[in-house]
């Protein structure tokens, strides 16, 4: 009998027959033929043959292989044999890909993309710049550095670190990019968002500038209130000069940005933020105009309440110098408000927050008033607040077509205890950051691969059932997280701020001042293998520029999956498909099909608006979702999205219309080529959302 295998690192583990049912039965399922009980009958077939021909030594997995071939030839299965050996093919291909790029993967499910992202920005390397460990070993490195906190509180450390690990290696959650990066390691920094407050002086302005760089330096974003900065024109008292305004100043962050992207492990981002009254509003809405200036800053003008009803009513509003606190001019509402519509149309810049909104639902107001973001605009904060991340895989959380929110639930309790870990372990670049931070104790779990989770279940992203969708999973997350939360306070006590905080007033006993975030998950929804946050998909099937040059044909596996069932699929169709992005006009693809593949092109924008909505009703700090709309959308399309995420109380609203921009990492025109044919083509790290490079993926 054969106990033993030899796998292709020279390993020897334990045989199983199922792993040789599960890979004939997939191969039937290629090409319509059979069905579990024949592979189940085959697969014996193989065994058989194995126990007589290796009875005194152990077979290799290409052993296995070349049998099972043999075996489906001798049962007259050409095409399931013909499929099986392309796969085999397909593996091989993958598995040398891999081993080109330096990284042994030894989960054997990541995609080729996930590998050239994780060995470019996530695993570690020596001095010489080659990958010391694999894709498990990271894992480990990170669920063993994250349970260490389990210790203060009397927990047990090893339980913990294994439930961490499996949640992250089965892809069910992941923590944001610089708890991955740098957990385990000398630097340590593990949160995402950064707010820097910005005073108006020049030290002030300086020291935020110094406090960015360490930021940057170790994967964080930063985001920035220039509100209080002095108007250009004004008065220097000191040096009896003028002031050169906000915008000036924001140049200095900017070119900081630059120096510091050449050698940080990702690209430095931030959030530019100025008050609707502030006199040189209009600097700032045109700011990024020339399609060249400030690349790395996203912007958003902080709008009131006011300012909107003022909009409505055609009534002007009052510019206010921030020194002064004196009206230096009035101006109509409605041509600062046309003027962001039409910038944001020309250039994606800049968006709208609503600082009003984002106050009533401050969950500290004692503690102080938010001012900004981050750069993605989903985490309003403080000034010096920081805030950790991490995001369940939602297209994990379906079980035969329906949504298993047991394993939902198990997986929201060990999210929420990994983020208050990440607090107590962190590593903070700048001390007032710890200090509030640990005052707070806020975290933001989110989701990732929503749109793949409508899919197995048969819904259309854009239609009412989509949105009830999103509320039942999003409500669910909010009352289970706050849940864990409580429990977690049980234990470890109440987050310091507590007393001044609206749970004091609640009686909710709360371990984080906010629980729940809705970001964007560019490069850990490739890690996972699904789509970012909230976003529909971006392409049925495209061009993946991978690596140095190389380019794949990417297909959605569920459709490849449904395809390949319901006996459409082809190789001359998905390159029909890769060709557009899109299904809706494509002959030969059933109704139904095309009903739950939609693209997020395909999508009106009242739909996006409407769906970031439904998220945002019962997430504690605030969604990123981007509005995208194709090139011949209209300044009016723009113009109704941002009335519309107002008033369905959006915390803040980013447009991006396809091609407003000069650099992009998604491209749907005739760039691409492969084999003389045009393809749509996205960058290695774009998962969906803002195809902006500037997004911090």
């Amino acid at each position: 009998m054969i106990f033993k295998i030899k796998k292709r690192n020279g390993k020897i583990v334990d045989f199983k027959k199922t792993k040789i049912t599960n890979a004939i039965h997939k191969a039937m399922r290629a090409v319509d033929k059979g069905n579990v009980i024949l592979a189940e009958k085959l697969s014996s077939q193989v065994v058989k043959i194995l126990n007589k021909k290796f009875a005194k030594r152990i077979p290799t997995v290409e052993n296995v292989q070349d049998i099972v071939e043999e075996v489906l030839i001798k049962n007259k299965l050409a095409e399931v044999a013909k499929a099986y050996i392309l796969y085999r093919q397909k593996r091989t291909e993958i598995r040398v890909a891999k081993k080109f790029m330096g990284v042994e993967d030894e989960l054997k499910f990541l995609t080729l993309n996930a590998i050239r992202v994780l060995q470019k920005r996530y695993l570690l390397k020596d001095i010489s710049g080659k990958v010391i460990e694999t894709p498990g070993q990271m894992f480990r490195r990170v669920a063993k550095a994250i349970a260490k906190a389990d210790k203060k509180y009397g927990q047990n450390v090893k339980k913990t670190e294994g439930e961490f690990y499996n949640a992250m290696v089965n892809l069910d959650f992941l923590p944001n990019s610089p708890t991955l990066m740098n957990a385990g390691t000398e630097l340590g920094q593990l949160s995402a968002c950064f707010v820097i407050p910005i005073e108006d002086s020049l030290k002030s302005i300086m020291k935020a500038a110094t406090d960015m760089v360490l930021i940057q330096q170790s994967g964080g974003g930063t985001g920035f209130s220039f509100s209080k900065i002095r108007p250009k024109g004004d008065i220097v008292k000191s040096t009896k000069g003028v002031a050169s305004g906000p915008v000036s100043f924001m140049r200095i962050f900017d070119t900081c940005t630059d120096v510091m992207k050449q050698g940080g492990k990702r690209r430095g981002a931030n959030m530019g933020i100025l008050h609707i009254t502030h006199p040189d509003i209009v600097e700032f809405i045109t700011a990024k105009g020339d399609g060249n200036s400030f690349s790395n800053f996203n912007l958003s003008v902080a709008v009131t309440d006011k300012f909107m009803q003022a909009v409505k009513k055609n009534n002007n509003i009052s510019l206010i110098n921030p020194r002064t606190k004196k009206v230096v001019a009035k101006v109509p509402a409605k041509s600062l408000f046309d003027m962001i519509v039409l910038y944001a149309w020309k250039k994606g810049d800049p968006g709208m927050i609503f600082i009003d909104e984002i106050n009533r639902k401050n969950p500290t107001p004692e503690v102080g008033e938010i001012e900004s973001t981050n750069p993605c605009g989903e985490q309003p904060l403080l000034p010096y607040e920081s805030c950790n991340l991490g995001s369940i895989n939602l297209a994990n959380m379906v079980k035969d077509g329906k949504i298993d929110w047991k394993k939902l639930r198990k997986t929201i309790q060990i999210a929420v205890h990994f983020l208050d870990n990440v607090i107590d372990v962190n590593k903070y670049p700048v001390k007032e950051v710890e200090k509030i931070t640990k005052a707070n104790r806020k975290i933001g779990l989110g989701v990732m691969g929503f749109a793949e989770m409508l899919i197995q279940i048969g819904v259309k992203y854009d239609s009412n059932e989509g949105l009830k969708v999103a509320e039942s999973v999003m409500k669910f997350i909010e009352k289970e997280s706050h849940k864990a939360s409580i429990e977690l306070a049980k234990i470890r006590g109440v987050f310091p701020n507590y007393k001044k905080s609206i749970w004091a007033r609640k009686k909710q006993r709360l371990r984080n001042a906010t629980v729940t975030t809705i970001a964007p998950t560019g490069t850990i929804s490739i890690i996972a293998g699904c789509s970012s946050g909230i976003e529909p998909l971006f392409a049925i099937s495209f061009l993946r520029n991978v690596m140095g040059g190389t380019k794949l044909i990417e297909t959605n596996k569920y459709f490849e999956k449904i395809a390949k069932e319901r006996g459409f699929y082809s190789d001359e169709l998905m390159n029909r498909i890769a060709k557009v992005g899109s299904i809706q006009n494509i002959k030969g693809i059933p109704k139904d099909v095309k009903r739950i593949f939609v693209t997020a092109l395909d999508i009106k924008p009242k739909w996006h608006v409407k769906m970031q909505a439904i998220f945002q009703k019962y997430t504690d700090n605030a969604v990123s979702k981007t509005i995208n709309i194709p090139h011949d959308a209209t300044i009016e399309d723009v113009r109704k999205a941002y009335l519309l995420a107002h008033k369905l109380k959006c915390k803040g609203i980013t447009v991006y219309r396809y091609g407003s921009k000069k650099e992009q990492v998604l491209y749907i025109g005739p760039a691409e080529k492969l084999e003389k044919e045009e393809f749509i083509s996205a960058g290695a790290e774009y998962a969906g959302g803002c195809p902006s490079p500037l997004c911090p993926h």
